[in-house]
């Protein structure tokens, strides 16, 4: 980096005042200071905010990792920069370039757009939000956290402006729908207070739009928010209020799907059973809507259910068998991440309830095969479903008549969990 803007016919302030206009192009709300810029370049500070790090990327086209390395002589000099973007001839310079263009075409399609919504402002907007939750399942959550809040401050900017009553209830369904996965972000940050703040508003989204399928997916990630925060209670009562909603997209499987798993920690064995058999028999009657036409978190597929069901028995140590087939079957699901089903997060979850049936049928070989590859996962990826899942395996093993033999695996899960997705910086 101190190389590169040495090529600078510019000041460290100038390209501090530019770093703060790109910043603002880009869509993100940081700043960065002249003596920071110094530091990074001399090498005395080699880490920074994950906001700081893509808008110093886009700036100079390529990896922070490269820009903070010694200069080896590689980088051909700049003589006369013509823009911020210096040059380097990384190949994701240009995609960077693009991406940034993109997103500068987007907000002057919706400022030009203010008065009256046009279609091809409506169609980006959802656009925008089916991306967001096609990804969300298999991307760490801080690389999309930032698209997820300009999307919604987006979406809530468009909406404090009068509009026709169908682009209204358009936008207040996209804007449900936002708030549903901003929930979810929230309480994969493990911060449920702002997870159900999130869903209550969306839920006066999804009445403001009128649509029932939103309606019965909200309810379900205020269900699963709510069982992972330990108040299984209260995500059984979410779980059968939203099965009170006459929807028949997939939530209709979802709900009461959340609800065995929450039955099932409270060791409700005949409830969480009867939950499954209701969720299997809800397939017959569903259809899919515009919730489940986005996909990716939106959509509640037959991996997922899978995966639930061995979530939900492996708390009943009467029901390990049972519980040990459907995780199996899970992880072997989850093999394929090309599957549009995949996610890191589901697949650690059947990879740890398959280690907890085989803690309970003795064998400690089995389970930590099971869990090894969850232990793998980069502090990025270390949601708090994740964390909380690998604390059940530790329990397990306390519980278990393996704990004696088991404190090498006890011990790993302890690192792994010392350093969750909430603990890194932002």
């Amino acid at each position: 980096m101190e190389y590169l803007l040495r090529q600078q016919p510019r000041t460290y302030d100038e390209i501090v005042k530019d770093f703060g206009q790109l910043a603002s192009t880009l869509g993100e709300n940081v700043t960065l200071s002249t003596r920071h810029l110094r530091r990074l370049a001399s090498g005395e500070r080699a880490s920074t905010t994950p906001v700081t790090r893509r808008v110093l990327q886009n700036m100079f086209g390529m990896p922070l990792e490269d820009l903070l390395a010694p200069w080896a002589g590689a980088l051909p000099a700049v003589d006369e920069p013509t823009g911020l973007i210096l040059a380097t001839g990384r190949p994701t310079a240009d995609r960077e370039l693009i991406e940034m263009a993109a997103k500068r075409a987007r907000s002057f399609a919706f400022t030009a757009g203010q008065t009256d919504l046009t279609t091809e402002v409506m169609e980006q907007v959802h656009a925008d939000v089916q991306n967001l939750a096609m990804d969300y399942p298999q991307r760490p959550l801080s690389e999309l956290l930032p698209d997820l809040i300009t999307t919604q401050d987006t979406i809530y900017t468009l909406l404090e402006q009068q509009r026709r009553p169908a682009q209204a209830r358009q936008l207040y369904f996209l804007a449900g729908v936002t708030g549903g996965l901003l929930a979810k972000a929230s309480h994969d940050l493990a911060d449920p207070h702002a997870a159900l703040t999130q869903a209550r508003t969306a839920f006066v989204c999804a009445d403001q739009a009128d649509h029932n399928g939103l309606r019965a997916w909200i309810r379900g990630v205020q269900s699963l928010v709510s069982y992972w925060a330990g108040r299984t209670r209260e995500s059984v009562r979410y779980a059968q209020s939203g099965a009170e909603v006459a929807a028949v997209n997939s939530s209709s499987v979802w709900l009461p799907m959340n609800e065995a798993r929450a039955h099932a920690a409270l060791g409700n064995a005949n409830e969480a059973r009867a939950a499954i058999e209701r969720a299997e028999r809800a397939w017959d009657l569903v259809q899919e809507d515009e919730v489940d036409e986005l996909g990716g978190l939106c959509l509640f597929g037959r991996t997922r259910q899978i995966y639930y069901a061995a979530e939900a028995l492996s708390w009943l140590p009467s029901e390990s068998s049972v519980a040990n087939d459907y995780a199996t079957r899970a992880v072997a699901a989850y093999e394929d991440t090309s599957s549009p089903e995949w996610a890191f997060g589901d697949q650690a979850g059947a990879r740890s309830a398959l280690a907890i049936t085989r803690i309970q049928m003795g064998e400690l070989e089995g389970a930590t095969e099971a869990v090894a590859p969850v232990l793998e996962l980069a502090p990025e990826q270390r949601i708090n479903g994740i964390v909380n899942a690998t604390q059940r395996v530790h329990r397990a093993l306390r519980d278990s008549p393996l704990g004696e033999d088991a404190s090498g695996l006890q011990e790993q899960i302890e690192a792994f969990t010392r350093t969750p997705l909430k603990s890194l910086p932002r």
